[in-house]
């Protein structure tokens, strides 16, 4: 796991902890102390202001706007499970047998989870120094292709529905989940003479760009 991360831990134990599921930890437990929960909710902050800083320096002449959509794609769970299964990670988390046998450790939500977990406990381990490095090792090559913008799924949309003179697209929140400091928003987007699609994300804006995305896929598929 060390030669896969490019890390040696001074306190294993850390680890260990990011790498545990709250599903293999009896209820009667205190499951924040033993299991990725705490540590995921650290790791979350601090690749948002390791990746922000990696952004401001890569692009100096762009703007905050451009670098916006930037960080939302690096720090987004898709990119957070491929990052967390090219390293390897699901071969080594620790879960409830019932749902390792469902898949649970592919689960790019979880993926992502344990991956900000791993973070965590490296800027706990080495600070932010090691923590920097990971990133800067895992996400640096990702950030440097990124020499225009992300195109943003809520604008071509709109634009779409303005060339064919339609309403403006429609959003609604329709579910809310998860902790408090990491809830998953459901989000439906609704246009004239199509069916509403929904997205997911962590942020209202992030599932209006999913849900907006999922309509320009229906839209191009027919």
């Amino acid at each position: 796991m060390a030669r896969n991360l490019q890390y040696r831990f001074r306190a294993p134990a850390l680890l260990d902890r990011a790498l545990t599921h709250p599903s293999a930890v009896a209820e009667r437990e205190p499951r924040a102390r033993r299991t990725y929960d705490r540590l995921e909710f650290l790791g979350d902050r601090v690749l948002a202001v390791v990746v922000a800083r990696l952004l401001y320096d890569a692009f100096p002449d762009a703007a905050s706007g451009d670098l916006a959509p930037r960080l939302n794609q690096l720090v987004r769970r898709e990119t957070l499970a491929e990052i967390a299964a090219s390293l390897g990670l699901a071969d080594h988390i620790v879960m409830a047998e019932a749902d390792l046998a469902a898949g649970g450790a592919e689960n790019p939500a979880i993926l992502a989870d344990v991956l900000e977990a791993v973070l965590g406990a490296i800027f706990v381990d080495g600070g932010l120094e090691a923590a920097g490095g990971f990133v800067h090792r895992h996400w640096g090559e990702r950030a440097a292709a990124l020499t225009t913008p992300p195109a943003d799924a809520k604008t071509e949309l709109q634009e779409w529905a303005q060339a064919l003179a339609k309403a403006p697209p429609f959003y609604r929140v329709v579910d809310a989940a998860g902790p408090s400091h990491r809830p998953v928003f459901s989000v439906e987007v609704e246009i004239e003479g199509r069916a509403p699609t929904r997205g997911l994300g962590t942020t209202k804006r992030q599932a209006e760009q999913a849900a907006a995305a999922a309509m320009l896929a229906a839209i191009g598929g027919g």
